[in-house]
């Protein structure tokens, strides 16, 4: 079923569906070029301010590259290795199917 899981990249979002979604009040995240392995727990949605990325889906040699200025959604259970070659700097959402626990006891 793993291999059925698939990035989704949107190039140039316009600026309308950037507001709709409300991407400038997502939380920011950044990192420097490298190489990292990443196993997402839940569906990120993610707008790339900076940088590019070539994701290899894990025991592949294909790749989904992305970059400034792109949407890009990642679903849940994806297993993947970034390949940084620009500084990312983006901002991101994490879906989540369920409520968040609750603190308060009853």
């Amino acid at each position: 079923m793993a291999g059925n899981l698939r990035i989704t990249v949107e190039n140039n979002p316009s600026e309308s569906r950037l507001n709709e979604l409300n991407i400038k009040c997502w939380p920011k995240w950044a990192c420097s070029p490298g190489r990292y392995q990443l196993k997402f727990d839940a569906e990120e949605t993610c707008y790339l301010v900076k940088g590019k990325v070539k994701a290899y889906p894990k025991g592949s040699s294909e790749f989904v590259e992305f970059g400034a200025g792109d949407l890009v959604t990642i679903p849940k259970g994806y297993s993947c290795t970034w390949d940084v070659i620009v500084a990312v700097d983006k901002y991101y959402k994490f879906e989540s199917s369920s409520p968040p626990p609750s603190s308060s006891s009853s």
